[in-house]
């Protein structure tokens, strides 16, 4: 019968290496939610018209855009591999945010009656007809976040290429 000896998880990695790999990974995923929330306060300076959705279009490409060029330069000058796999905090966040959607109740409003799909979309990535639940903050959560990440692991991956 095997025992837990038998198996490897981290082939030659320590704790104290796989300790050092979860703070850089969670650095990482930190410094990506932090380059989106600049990027929309720095949006946010000029004031753009709430109703319109022409701010939303621009922040939901410069969210993708900012982290992806900033750890594009961040490997460029020495960063290491783990930044790569950021977009595992995307995957979890966004899983997260559409546990929390679906389970909101729908009653008079935006989305009454809406069915899983549509008030998964209508909510995360509608612009002009969003589904009015999580207070107007759906693309932010799960959109923004999730884009945000995988923009900065898309620019890690190209910029650790040798």
């Amino acid at each position: 019968m095997a025992t837990s000896d038998d198996f490897e998880i981290s082939p030659g990695k320590s704790i104290g290496d796989l300790g050092h790999e979860a703070l850089w990974f969670t650095f990482h995923s930190i410094l990506a939610i932090a380059l989106m929330i600049a990027t929309i306060m720095l949006v946010g300076l000029f004031h753009p018209d709430p109703e319109s959705a022409a701010p939303k279009e621009l922040g939901t490409l410069l969210v993708f855009l900012v982290p992806m060029l900033a750890s594009f330069i961040i490997a460029k000058l020495g960063g290491n591999e783990i930044a790569r796999y950021v977009w595992i905090t995307a995957l979890l966040v966004f899983s997260a945010a559409c546990v929390w959607v679906l389970d909101l109740p729908t009653g008079n409003g935006l989305c009454e009656g809406c069915g899983a799909i549509d008030k998964l979309w209508r909510t995360f990535f509608s612009i002009s007809n969003g589904s009015g639940l999580v207070s107007g903050w759906g693309i932010f959560v799960g959109a923004w976040i999730p884009l945000s990440l995988i923009g900065y692991a898309i620019g890690a991956r190209f910029g650790l290429e040798e």
